[in-house]
């Protein structure tokens, strides 16, 4: 018997992991009612030192839902998100879901270009956006069913002497990062005033709302480059968290300071923190961005308990606390994705910190988490961990997939759960090639020991992970492939010591054309957000192609390997 089939796993699960949960029909509606009623008085978000509790947050987003119902926004509509963590997001967030209405999540660095095929498909005709990304949205009210921004300037929910600080001439370029002008939009204060919808005491969530109701879109792609916009649902992003507090002992049993670096607009970040505040009444203590600088001034004066992450920051984190010799003691517990987590990370993170660091796996597609090392003396290094409660994982034969493979024989990993998704938006064909006989296809080769611990071999999809963020190689050749002077290209990732890697380009030129690497550099730029910008562009005289012409990128990636090692002899 397999391990899949005896559930091997669940040897290791600690006592205060259950083998089951009750989800019962709990929708993040009902998670959101329950922690107003019980922790209306405790603090809610924290933003650079200004506090507001949950009856304050509630307040802006009751006063929110009234402005956006006043719009014409009703049960089933979609509303984008295009913001930084700020406290005018999670009022957002929650706003929308009030009106049984879908939040569409964008990362608000994204150009016009990215942007586009997306507002098409999901037809928003409403954004909520950082007053920085407002000329973007401009660009889309005539290509897209757009029609309303209204934007959020993050200094106005600083404390009053940041605010005050701010509008001095020597802090001119910090408030030029933090704010920008936004014409022909609806700013966030005069959303949530009396003009447009009044105080919200009437917004009554719609009584059809159920955890299968679709309550958040996030977009996600393939090597095709063609982004596809994930449907998860109430109970697929409540099922997740209920997990995930079963899996970290003691986690919301006393006040938690949850860091709010990762960004919402990416599965991980939402999950480890704008959903779960609610469920265990947590402070988020928000960053729009992960910075370094801004997170140990976090350390020295708001420490957070609960720090969700990925390896270079936690890495960062320890470097700048050797270097300036700041106290991180009190974070109890952090949980890492994206990318591996070198040992070394975890034992110099849980020597300062005298908390505990593991690792787990997962995709958008999941809510995003079904893997994870238990956070017991039994996680392993070098392992992403076991399967979550409720969670199936099951290593299959990528050439006939109703077959498991063997215990330590690598296959495709295939899961099946309560926060697994339903299916992509607008895109019966993509939904059906994600799973397989009710199993969804991850896309990711790995291993499952006879004990149950899963380990990840290759990616199959060909993503690459550059500082927890995900690039897809076709949609950065897509761009690519537009400049004159390239006939061919392949990106690829080029692997970086911290298991991370950078996203590089291989190209073959046109003839005559010469390499000009700065050149291509702005030209990705105007066209793509700046994670997915090559950081290097390496000239090869042919690609590799299989018979049909198709380049072959993983062969690419082995030939820039072989030639970036024997550069160094």
């Amino acid at each position: 018997m397999s391990a899949y089939e005896s559930k091997a796993w669940l040897q290791y699960y600690p006592e205060w992991t259950p083998h089951t949960l009750d989800y019962g029909d709990t929708t993040l509606l009902d998670i959101y009612d329950n922690n107003l009623a019980i922790n209306a008085d405790k603090p809610a978000t924290y933003f650079f030192g200004k506090t507001q509790t949950y009856t304050e947050l509630d307040r802006q987003v009751r006063r929110a839902a009234a402005g956006l119902r006043a719009f014409g926004v009703r049960e089933g509509d979609r509303v984008a998100i295009v913001a930084p963590n700020a406290p005018q997001t999670v009022a957002a967030f929650y706003a929308v879901l009030k009106l049984g209405a879908t939040v569409v999540l964008h990362n608000p660095l994204y150009t016009a270009h990215e942007l586009e095929s997306l507002f098409q498909d999901h037809g928003a005709r409403v954004a909520i956006s950082w007053d920085k990304t407002a000329s973007t949205l401009e660009k889309l009210r005539a290509t897209t069913p757009l029609e309303t921004v209204v934007s959020i300037n993050m200094i106005d929910a600083m404390p009053t002497v940041q605010r005050l600080a701010l509008r001095t001439p020597f802090l001119k370029s910090t408030r030029e990062q933090l704010t920008g002008d936004a014409p022909n939009t609806v700013p966030w204060d005069t959303l949530i005033g009396n003009a447009i919808g009044g105080d919200g005491s009437d917004v009554k969530s719609p009584e059809s709302i159920t955890k299968d109701s679709i309550a958040l879109i996030l977009y996600t792609s393939g090597t095709t480059g063609k982004p596809k916009g994930a449907q998860l649902s109430h109970g697929n992003l409540f099922a997740n968290i209920l997990q995930g507090k079963a899996w970290v002992p003691g986690l919301g049993d006393q006040p938690e300071r949850m860091l709010a670096a990762l960004p919402f607009f990416h599965a991980y970040g939402l999950t480890m923190n704008l959903t779960l505040a609610q469920l265990i009444g947590g402070e988020l203590v928000l960053l729009p961005k992960p910075q370094i600088p801004l997170i140990m001034g976090l350390m020295k004066k708001h420490t957070p308990t609960w720090i969700p992450g990925v390896p270079t920051l936690y890495e960062r984190i320890v470097e700048a606390a050797e270097k300036d010799s700041v106290e991180i003691k009190g974070v109890r517990a952090a949980f890492s994705g994206a990318s591996t987590l070198p040992v070394q990370t975890v034992e110099k993170w849980e020597e300062y910190t005298a908390g505990r660091l593991v690792e787990g796996y997962g995709l958008t597609e999941c809510s995003p988490i079904i893997v994870g090392n238990p956070m017991s003396d039994d996680r392993r290094p070098g392992y992403v961990g076991i399967p979550f409660p409720d969670t199936d994982i099951r290593i299959a034969n990528p050439d006939n997939l109703d077959e498991t493979m063997p215990d330590g024989q690598e296959g495709e990993v295939l899961a099946r759960g309560p926060q697994v998704f339903k299916g992509y938006f607008n895109n019966a064909e993509a939904t059906d090639a994600a799973f397989h006989d009710g199993w969804f296809r991850t896309g990711d080769l790995g291993i499952m020991e006879e004990d149950g611990f899963v380990r990840l071999v290759s990616r199959i999809k060909e993503i690459i992970i550059t500082g927890g963020f995900n690039v897809y190689p076709g949609e950065v050749e897509e761009v690519l492939r537009t400049h004159p002077a390239i006939d061919d290209v392949a990106v690829v990732g080029r692997p970086r010591s911290d298991g991370s890697e950078d996203v590089v380009a291989c190209i073959d030129l046109a003839d005559g054309a010469a390499l000009d690497p700065e050149g291509l550099k702005e030209f990705c730029r105007e066209r793509l957000t700046r994670y997915k910008v090559p950081r290097t562009f390496y000239h090869f005289e042919s690609l590799a192609k299989d018979q049909m012409g198709k380049i072959r990128r993983r062969e690419v990636q082995e030939d820039l390997i072989k030639r970036l090692e024997a550069e160094k002899k």
